[in-house]
């Protein structure tokens, strides 16, 4: 018996001991037999144990715009148990870009430190780290939803730290009533956009992030540009599909000349606004479909479908399958077209069966990978409970040992 088999052998390339996760939690003991949902996934330089990903989730929380420890507990506890890739929440590019005045921010670099602190703990459990950059447009200087929703006011106003009168977007067109109006950007001021989100890319590949993923979702800046309904520009960023495109694909082009060819792009995306009901022009599956088609060719390898988000007045037709369904339309568009993309989905994906029936290679499969929100806050081992409910044996974390994932015996009947 040698020393390399009684040493208790620390995880690599980390600032502080902890033992080597290996393989990393939520990797399949038996993986031939494994369904796809507990497949390892490789793109470009980057692998994940299996396809299930944290989604970002705004948590309100940050020091103007500085995480702290509370983010490194509450997005450490999904890396340690078994998630594939784990997003750090939305993340403001430059400081109007915040949704409330304490979301997260990366506009200068003493914002990585606390992030490389995140980066760190999920890499010591071998698994990876990325992170959502964003900015709010027209849905920014906001309350936080608890305060909010209790006063019945979107609005934060200077007293609490908002920018009220500073609010951008690419018309001056509010989201709503208790939303401010925003000041519509010259072309200049899109410009040093494009490079801040450029800075910012760079600060995240400093922070130790494996993935990148552009906002362009929910009705935030990028999704107000999309928009024929938000965007009622005359300029090369408004009217035509190219147009309303062109400062994402700017953005794109930005990001991907400053990040390593081995670190994946993503971009997350409504595939509709759920306004076709006015019988106006909007964002629908079409032109998703459409921007998916362009996106391999502009260096993005991921297409994170979500929906909604941009008007209030969004008529979803709530079920289960909603979102998927879409992200299943748009992969089978792309593929049929030759073009290289994978596709994440997400909403209502709670369970292991429905999360395998998802991705499985041999059952018509809608998405590439799956993404969970407010699951994982229900439940942080998500990832070991869909195994167990899918009869599936996984690697634990090895500190949880004398907790088995399948308890055995007449006490756990």
């Amino acid at each position: 018996m040698g020393i390399q088999d009684i040493e208790n052998k620390p995880a690599p390339g980390v600032p502080f001991f902890t033992p080597a996760q290996e393989p990393p939690a939520g990797t399949p003991l038996k993986s031939d037999s494994a369904p796809t949902l507990f497949k390892p996934l490789r793109t470009r330089g980057i692998e994940l144990q299996n396809r299930f990903v944290v989604s970002p989730m705004c948590t309100y929380s940050a020091d103007d715009g500085h995480l702290t420890d509370w983010h490194l507990v509450h997005i450490g506890q999904f890396a340690l148990q078994g998630a594939g890739l784990v997003f750090v929440e939305a993340t403001a590019v430059e400081p109007r870009g915040r949704i409330s005045p304490q979301d997260s921010g990366l506009w200068e670099d003493g914002q990585i430190v606390p992030l490389k602190r995140i980066t760190d703990f999920i890499h010591s459990q071998n698994t990876k780290a990325a992170i959502q950059l964003a900015h709010a447009g027209r849905k920014a200087s906001t309350l936080a939803p608890w305060i909010g929703g209790s006063v019945k006011k979107s609005l934060a106003p200077k007293e609490v730290g908002g920018w009220p009168d500073d609010i951008i977007g690419p018309s001056a067109i509010s989201f709503a009533e208790d939303f401010g109006t925003p000041h519509e950007l010259t072309v200049e001021e899109i410009k040093t956009l494009v490079q801040q989100w450029q800075d910012s890319a760079v600060r995240a590949v400093k922070a130790g992030f494996d993935v990148i993923e552009i906002h362009a979702a929910h009705g935030y800046l990028l999704h107000q540009f999309l928009s024929p309904l938000s965007n009622k520009r005359t300029d090369q960023y408004g009217g035509s599909f190219g147009n309303r495109t062109r400062l994402l694909f700017e953005i794109i082009e930005a990001v991907r000349a400053v990040i390593p060819d081995e670190l994946p792009l993503w971009v997350r995306i409504s595939a509709t606004e759920w306004m076709e009901w006015t019988n106006e022009p909007t964002w629908d599956l079409e032109d998703s479909i459409r921007l998916a088609k362009l996106l391999p060719a502009a260096g993005v390898d991921v297409l994170d479908v979500s929906s909604g988000g941009n008007l209030r007045e969004q008529k979803i037709k709530v079920h289960q399958t909603v979102q998927t369904d879409l992200a299943g339309k748009i992969r089978e568009a792309v593929r049929a077209d030759g073009k290289e993309l994978l596709i994440g989905t997400v909403g209502y994906i709670s369970d292991g069966p429905f999360a395998r029936s998802l991705v499985q290679e041999d059952e018509d499969p809608k998405a590439d990978l799956v993404l969970a929100a407010r699951q994982f806050l229900r439940e942080p081992d998500f990832v070991l409970s869909a195994a167990h409910q899918l009869d599936i044996d996984v690697k634990w974390p090895i500190q949880y040992h004398r907790a088995p994932p399948k308890p055995r015996g007449p006490l756990y009947k």
